[in-house]
């Protein structure tokens, strides 16, 4: 059959435009007993397989460079004219090692979990590796100046560390798929005998990592069986929303066929608000498009829709990127800050600190840290009512530091905390309006800047919507600046903005 090109209809652009029945204020829904008492289930985060991989790849890299580097410093000794010949070599054949195992596909889960199986890969992998090294000596005519007890001692004990390691892994990743630390939970969405074949094809494969937690079908047990291959249906999709909330699900695998596009765009409509993998089953489909459109459970094809934003090792650097600048912004600014609590302190009674209740990851409720700027009988914490030009509710103080952002400050200590991060969509309190309607009931789709954490400042501040919210188009075009964000984020985004937070923020025509 000829390959295709997949479609666009289902880009973000595209789910977000799509207008169906599901747009205008959204109600709160309540899970059924049997639905919250399995999300409950599984509230804690799981360990991910890519994080496992990827760790074990550093330690064992780590391993070698280390058990190099130390023979050499204890057998030939520094201060040798090789001083830096050895090290370089070290550092070259620990990473070539690690490359060559990752080709052999020696980090895939079911190897890590099976170390015998890998022994063998793991002698001929370092034994070849080391014959390299060797050979090149040998061809540069400088291998008569290397100690070849150095060499034989660091085969010998690199190996050793390497197998020793790898029984300790197997023996981490088997408890942890049996208490389901480290597994994949996914939700179907769609009932009926197309989830049933996929569910079993799903079990089939070998390795796998799939915790099915679920179904969910908008039809009627008529149409959509109460139990297919054994999962209960759960609810709607109104209450699968609420069901990932609570629950830590990492993959959406919606069983609908590729025809159904209708149907199918109303769903991803509904669901791309939540900060999970949505997949598009795509086993029982007789399209066929180019091996690049599929990502794989097992062998079993899936057409990939949206994917976590900021997951895995991305969002190790972010978090990595947080704790460093909030340390430095904290350090910075600590006699600001102090400055700041005095004169709040003899300006007006009450606490320095004000904590308001905001939306943070995943629609979460977070406390958050601002300096006092309002007088504490007159402080609205829910924010229902927006600070206006010249309001008497804000001390002298308050306006300054209003003014200046001053007041922000102390969210260094949120994303120290890791509530929030350095760069974000703001936080907004979970009661804030516009015209006397909730921002979600202004936007369509509102929820999903929370499919990351919320920041101290973002790409909508400091282009120039921040301060008041008092029409829908303010907060319109915060949020496609916020999404807009979460689609292209890198670090040197992030650093770009935190860059340009201080210059943007000497305009204060809309911050009072």
């Amino acid at each position: 059959m000829t390959k295709i090109e997949p479609s666009h209809s289902f880009t973000p652009d595209a789910v977000r435009k799509f207008d169906d029945a599901s747009k205008g204020p959204r109600q709160s829904v309540e899970l059924n007993p049997i639905a919250r008492r399995i999300a409950t289930q599984y509230r804690r985060d799981t360990i991910s397989p890519v994080m496992v991989s990827g760790t074990v790849r550093l330690i064992e890299f780590a391993l070698l460079l280390v058990s190099g580097l130390g023979i050499f410093a204890l057998h030939v000794g520094l201060g040798t004219h090789l001083d830096w010949h050895y090290p370089a070599i070290v550092f070259v054949a620990s990473a070539t090692a690690v490359m060559l195992l990752e080709i052999c596909n020696s980090y895939q889960m079911g190897r890590l979990r099976n170390p015998i199986s890998t022994i063998g890969t793991l002698f001929v992998v370092w034994a070849g590796t080391l014959a390299l090294v060797s050979l090149a000596g040998f061809f540069l005519k400088i291998s008569v100046e290397f100690s070849r007890f150095w060499l034989g001692t660091w085969f010998v004990s690199g190996f050793a560390l390497l197998a020793l390691f790898r029984l300790v892994v197997a023996r981490l990743v088997r408890r942890w798929a049996r208490n389901g630390a480290i597994e994949r939970r996914a939700i179907i969405v769609g009932g009926g005998k197309g989830a049933e074949t996929l569910i079993r094809s799903i079990e089939q494969q070998p390795d796998n990592d799939i915790r099915i937690c679920g179904i969910f079908d908008d039809r009627d047990d008529r149409r959509s069986p109460p139990v297919v291959a054994g999962y209960p249906k759960l609810g709607n999709i109104a209450e699968l929303i609420e069901f990932a909330r609570i629950a830590r699900i990492d993959m959406l695998i919606v069983s609908l066929p590729l025809t159904a596009e209708t149907r199918v765009l109303s769903l991803l409509k509904k669901l791309w608000i939540l900060p999970v993998d949505i997949r598009l089953s795509a086993h029982s489909n007789q399209l066929r498009f180019r091996p690049r459109s599929y990502s794989y459970i097992g062998a079993v094809p899936m057409l990939d829709i949206f994917d976590k934003p900021i997951n895995d090792w991305d969002s190790v650097a972010k978090r990595a990127f947080d704790i460093v600048f909030s340390l430095a912004g904290i350090v910075l600014f600590s006699p600001v800050m102090l400055a700041t609590a005095i004169a709040i302190k003899l300006d007006s009674k009450g606490p320095v600190i004000f904590k308001q209740e905001r939306h943070g990851f995943n629609n979460e409720i977070i406390k958050v840290y601002k300096f006092r700027s309002m007088y504490v009988e007159q402080s609205d914490p829910t924010a229902r009512n927006a600070v206006k030009k010249n309001d008497p509710r804000v001390t002298r103080v308050g306006r300054f530091i209003r003014k200046t952002s001053v007041d922000e400050l102390p969210q260094f200590f949120n994303a120290l905390r890791g509530d929030l991060s350095l760069i974000g969509p703001r936080p907004h309190a979970v009661a804030a309006q516009a015209h006397n309607r909730l921002y979600h009931e202004v936007v369509d789709g509102y929820f999903a800047r929370h499919k990351v954490k919320p920041g101290v400042t973002g790409w909508a501040q400091i282009n120039g919507w921040r301060g008041e919210v008092d029409t829908d188009d303010k907060i319109k075009m915060r949020t496609e600046y916020d999404l807009y964000y979460i689609e292209n984020w890198s670090l040197w985004f992030d650093l770009k903005i935190l860059l340009l937070t201080p210059i943007r923020l000497l305009n204060t025509e809309n911050a009072y």
